[in-house]
């Protein structure tokens, strides 16, 4: 599948703003199972964006504005390659692949993604609950399908119910959010029962008469380690693994790895304004 992805973020300020520094994470990732054919960032006023790679291997672009303005624009526009097939419900959770899930060797290597950070700390009584309400299981393969599909039956798809700085544990009591709360709270359960997990943000094409949610914003989903396999997405906005429809931009630890827009500005408040569309090329 090919896509090509429009992404235009506006900011009005209440106040003129005379200098503003900004850090962008909207560039999609190459790798085995996406490449990025094209990418563009147009800022207004006009600036020139400095890239650099992030501890995550995220692409960061920095820009700095001197002169005074009133509103600011970043307009990104890619053109994304995505080639892959489903298999999570595949895979035969071997001894082998229970043995290097269980050596510290492999908890060692991923203990980033095993950490719990403010974003995803859930309390134990939560998580306790989760596990009984879904069955204990040594699969961890297993054990994340379920509580992908807990996680969509039980909480409630609210835009108005959550914000930008909301943590799992306040996702859990009110079971309702949007896919950030939706990937904090299964991350942190993961993390939690020992297994690597990792957030991701990216873009979702819904298309024509599509029951998918998250396509009118940056979406966000999971990741979690398999052994022998490698990273693995899930979706628990949408109950689906992540395929073909899902398109990767950044990978963290919570939602602070990569958040899309991060700077400083001298001026009053301000109001955003996000545009975002993801429309097939080719098949």
């Amino acid at each position: 599948m090919k896509y090509k992805i429009e992404h235009i973020n506006t900011f009005h300020y209440e106040t003129l703003v005379d200098q503003s520094m900004n850090n962008i994470r909207l560039k999609p990732r190459t790798d085995e199972c996406q490449r990025l054919i094209s990418y563009r960032a147009d800022i207004s006023p006009v600036s020139l964006a400095k890239e650099s790679t992030d501890l995550w291997g995220n692409s960061v672009e920095t820009f700095f504005i001197a002169e005074i303005h009133q509103s600011l624009e970043v307009k990104t526009t890619s053109v994304v390659s995505i080639q892959k097939s489903p298999f999570i419900e595949q895979i035969d959770y071997s001894p082998e692949m229970q043995s290097i899930f269980h050596s510290d060797l492999f908890r060692r290597h991923y203990l980033a993604s095993l950490n719990q950070t403010a974003y995803t700390y859930i309390e134990p009584y939560q998580v306790e609950h989760i596990v009984r309400e879904i069955g204990n299981t040594e699969n961890p393969v297993k054990f994340s399908m379920d509580l992908m599909k807990y996680i969509h039956e039980v909480f409630s798809y609210d835009p108005n119910a959550t914000d930008v700085n909301t943590k799992a544990t306040e996702s859990i009591e009110g079971r309702r959010g949007v896919c950030q709360d939706y990937a904090h709270v299964m991350i942190g359960v993961l993390r939690a029962r020992g297994i690597p997990a990792r957030y991701v943000s990216g873009y979702l094409y819904v298309g024509e008469n599509s029951a998918l949610v998250g396509d009118s914003a940056t979406h966000a989903w999971v990741e979690v380690m398999v052994p022998g396999i490698g990273w693995v997405g899930l979706d628990p906005t949408n109950n689906v693994e992540s395929l073909d429809n899902h398109i990767r931009v950044c990978v963290g630890r919570d939602y602070a790895d990569v958040s899309p827009l991060q700077g400083v500005y001298r001026g009053g408040k301000h109001t955003l304004d996000v545009k975002v569309s993801v429309s097939i090329m080719d098949q």
